[in-house]
């Protein structure tokens, strides 16, 4: 279950989303309330999982909660202002919806927080488990769960929540951090060379200067990252005459 909190200074648009959400069995309204200064008194007091945050409040708009709030839970914006929307989603917002709200775009919405939800909260097994003696896992793209084999898998590219798996069957994106993703995978088979790539060391082709070379994709070496791949994966194996 889902704990939900509603944050707007209008009543109409507080008893529309709680009448959306009193319809979807996996969220439970545990307050509302009409400005983000009460709605920190009420984080105090119970745990939320999700915010339904309007914009333009009294005492505090929501763009302003969310630059003061550290670690905040997931946010979906309800505002009547478009505007907002870039910024809403660099401060990593799960969702915005623009006022007024069909039920359509709310349960597509809240379904996405779902999805994270259970990502976020799921035990990830440590590398030197179970985990790493089968040879695949599972990810959820979309409505589906796709069996992942390590063999398969050529690199990964990560995007702010959403990582894609790069494999010789295809690629799939589920919305997981790359860091969640690489404790799934072995560190002695699989190496970060970039803050956004993770790649299997085995299916490294060639390196040169900054790019690193998969087949017929080329993959950023950051320098950071440098020293380590050419220890890793060519020093150890390199035929000088």
């Amino acid at each position: 279950m889902i704990n939900c909190v509603i944050v707007d200074d209008e009543p109409l648009a507080r008893e529309g989303i709680a009448g959306y959400v009193a319809e979807v069995d996996f969220l439970q309204l545990t307050g509302v309330c009409e400005n983000p200064v009460d709605l920190v008194k009420m984080m105090d007091n119970s745990p939320v999982n999700l915010i339904f945050l309007d914009i333009q409040m009294p005492k505090m708009s929501g763009i302003d909660f969310l630059k003061m709030i550290q670690n905040p839970p997931m946010v979906i914006i309800t505002t009547a202002y478009p505007d907002f929307a870039l910024e809403g989603f660099q401060l990593n917002v799960l969702d915005y919806l623009v006022k007024p709200v069909t039920f359509d775009r709310f349960f597509k919405s809240v379904n996405k927080a779902k999805e994270y939800f259970q990502l976020r909260n799921k035990t990830v097994l440590p590398v030197t488990s179970k985990a790493v003696s089968e040879d695949h896992f599972f990810i959820r793209c979309g409505s589906r769960y796709e069996k992942i084999y390590f063999e398969e898998i050529l690199y990964v590219e990560g995007a702010e929540n959403y990582s894609t798996i790069h494999t010789v069957r295809g690629k799939f994106m589920t919305l997981m951090y790359l860091k969640n993703v690489s404790e799934q995978l072995d560190p002695t088979a699989f190496i970060r060379v970039h803050k956004s790539y993770i790649v299997a060391a085995g299916k490294i082709g060639g390196i040169d200067g900054n790019e690193i070379f998969i087949g017929q994709e080329k993959i950023p070496l950051s320098r950071n990252y440098r020293d380590q791949v050419m220890e890793q994966v060519v020093s150890r194996k390199l035929w000088v005459k």
